[in-house]
């Protein structure tokens, strides 16, 4: 366990359950205990559905969070995520989840991130009529463990009606016929609720994360003695094994301290030495 904040208190920036999924690993990592701010309107910063737009951009977002918490507070700890889901970056055709979470330091001045691509994220939409049968839609997404979000597909109002957390049949079944009878269209968008609490596949993702994140903090910077030192980058070019040319492969990590300029290079942690040919931009130019 590493003695840096053990026994400190961080606020977790959340309205939506998450310290369930952060909270554990901050306190058998580090030795803290965290809080929830009362009447702390997260969606004031951004909405998944869009009624109140995101203020910059994801990283922009999720310090503002951070530090929204310990102003209200007044404690210098904080933690935050924030999530963005849609097409994978690296492969457009499926659907993945980017998750960021940061500790903000106010004492030290530093803020300590990580991140994670979720690759099998529950998340999915259909449309649909008014009494259309979507128990096939249902089954795929988890119904009702995961709680889902119905709308009008093509509303005619310029501030459409949001359904919520919607996890039993009579309440979607109302919320898609409410939408469908406001839709241009007469078709109700139903689509996953991606709020950590109405998702149990996010929140284990961010429990991940938060593993990820405590690791992090703990590991201090050979030169200042910050927490937070660790990957802050990449270098390609790992060798090919038939011609020895770069692949685009990662050859080995950058890690970097948030505190100072100190940075160093050191190997891939699962061992490869060399790249399959199939990666190699020589053999396959």
């Amino acid at each position: 366990m590493s003695g840096l904040y053990a026994g400190r208190t961080a606020v977790v920036a959340t309205m939506h359950g998450k310290e369930k999924a952060i909270g554990p690993s901050f306190c058998s990592r580090l030795g803290m205990t965290t809080l929830v701010p009362e009447m702390f309107d997260t969606d004031l910063l951004g909405t998944f559905t869009g009624e109140i737009p995101r203020f910059g951009s994801m990283e922009d977002a999720v310090i503002a969070k951070a530090r929204a918490a310990i102003r209200i507070t007044g404690h210098a700890l904080s933690i935050a995520s924030e999530g963005s889901y849609g097409p994978h970056p690296q492969i457009p055709f499926i659907a993945a989840g980017i998750e960021l979470m940061v500790f903000v330091d106010d004492e030290r001045g530093i803020v300590i991130k990580e991140s994670l691509i979720d690759e099998a994220p529950v998340f999915a939409h259909v449309t649909a009529r008014d009494g259309e049968d979507i128990s096939a839609f249902l089954a795929q997404v988890g119904f009702p463990d995961h709680a889902l979000i119905a709308s009008p597909n093509k509303p005619g109002l310029i501030r459409p009606r949001f359904h919520k957390g919607l996890n039993t049949k009579g309440a979607l079944t109302a919320a898609m016929a409410s939408s469908c009878a406001e839709s241009t269209d007469g078709r109700v968008l139903v689509q996953t609720d991606m709020r950590a609490h109405m998702n149990p596949t996010r929140m284990q993702a961010l429990e991940k994360l938060a593993g990820r994140l405590v690791e992090r903090i703990a590991c201090t910077c050979p030169s200042c003695r910050s927490p937070g030192f660790g990957v802050v980058g990449v270098e390609k070019g790992l060798p090919c094994e038939y011609c020895g040319g770069p692949s685009v492969l990662v050859r080995q990590d950058i890690l970097g301290c948030v505190n100072c300029a100190h940075k160093e290079t050191r190997a891939r942690k699962d061992g490869m030495t060399t790249a399959e040919q199939r990666f190699c931009t020589e053999c396959n130019p």
